[in-house]
């Protein structure tokens, strides 16, 4: 019989829990790998179990696949779980894991890939990004996404979008919002799309949020050497609970990477730091827009 803990499912803010069921399911995929490992089982020999593949495994200890409770309750009993609490505390976390979030409501204009990125963003207390050609998503005006999404998609698509990418932003707003850094290049905010007056609006707006406690905005010149990053931009995202790992997001043209080895988000932590070094200082962020919009 496995003697791994199960903790209970409350263990972060209620806030962040009430932000949707991202978070509910890596806590239990956390929850499931550390039964899996008292009980000496490979990954391989838990898909085996359930007729499933090392990969699958792997993919729900990662939080990144969703589960019946039925398949909950039979790895529960494959690695031995007979606590009566325990097995309830998994699978209340099933529950919540498999509950839809408020951007389920926006299903038809969300890619496949994106889904998960969107349920990590609103559970997260601390988002770091680096942007090489447009304006962070969280930090974009609606004029600015507007014109930004005319190029891509119908005009229904495009307002569909623009109403998710300002909800999405609530989390700026709300009343412990997240922590967010952002590295900007500068030929990101020198890059037009729209009139002129959506280019001042969305530079006055990041000149505002410059001045929020919980948002730090860094400029990387055009002079500055920007460290080897496959693919430039990236984000990285801290969950609210302290025994989940960070996660690396990757945005592609038409996908995205979530490297999850420890090495790669190492790699992708130094990267950030460089910029962050290597970027003007936030106090002379706010400065550089304002020399940005004369020149508009």
């Amino acid at each position: 019989m496995s003697t791994a803990a199960v903790e209970p499912a409350g263990g972060g803010s209620h806030e962040a829990w009430e932000a949707g069921p991202t978070v509910a399911r890596m806590v239990l995929g956390a929850q499931l790998r550390r039964l899996r490992e008292a009980d000496g089982y490979s990954r391989d020999e838990a898909g085996d179990a359930l007729c499933r593949t090392g990969a699958w495994i792997r993919d729900l200890e990662l939080g990144r696949a969703r589960l019946a409770l039925r398949d909950v309750a039979a790895l529960c009993t494959a690695y031995g779980l007979t606590d009566r609490a325990a097995r309830a505390t998994l699978l209340g976390l099933a529950r919540q894991a498999n509950a839809p979030g408020w951007w389920s409501a926006f299903q038809d204009v969300i890619p496949p890939w994106s889904e998960a990125y969107i349920g990590l963003e609103q559970s997260a207390s601390v988002i770091r990004t680096y942007e090489t050609q447009i304006v962070p998503e969280l930090l974009q005006t609606e004029a600015y996404a507007r014109a930004l999404l005319a190029r891509r998609h119908s005009e229904r698509d495009a307002e569909r979008i623009v109403r998710l990418r300002m909800r999405r932003q609530g989390i700026l707003h709300r009343t412990r919002p997240v922590r967010l850094w952002a590295v900007i290049d500068e030929a990101a905010l020198r890059r037009a799309f729209g009139s002129r007056p959506v280019a001042f609006g969305q530079l006055e707006h990041l000149i505002d949020m410059c001045d929020l406690a919980h948002v730090t905005l860094q400029v990387l010149p055009l002079d500055a050497e920007a460290p080897a990053v496959s693919g430039g931009t990236f984000t990285l995202l801290r969950p609210p609970e302290r025994e989940l790992p960070d996660v690396v997001y990757v945005q592609r043209l038409n996908g995205a990477m979530y490297p999850a080895d420890a090495d790669a988000v190492a790699s992708y932590w130094h990267a950030m730091n460089r910029l962050v070094l290597k970027a003007a200082p936030a106090r002379s962020t706010q400065p550089i827009l304002l020399r940005i919009l004369r020149g508009l």
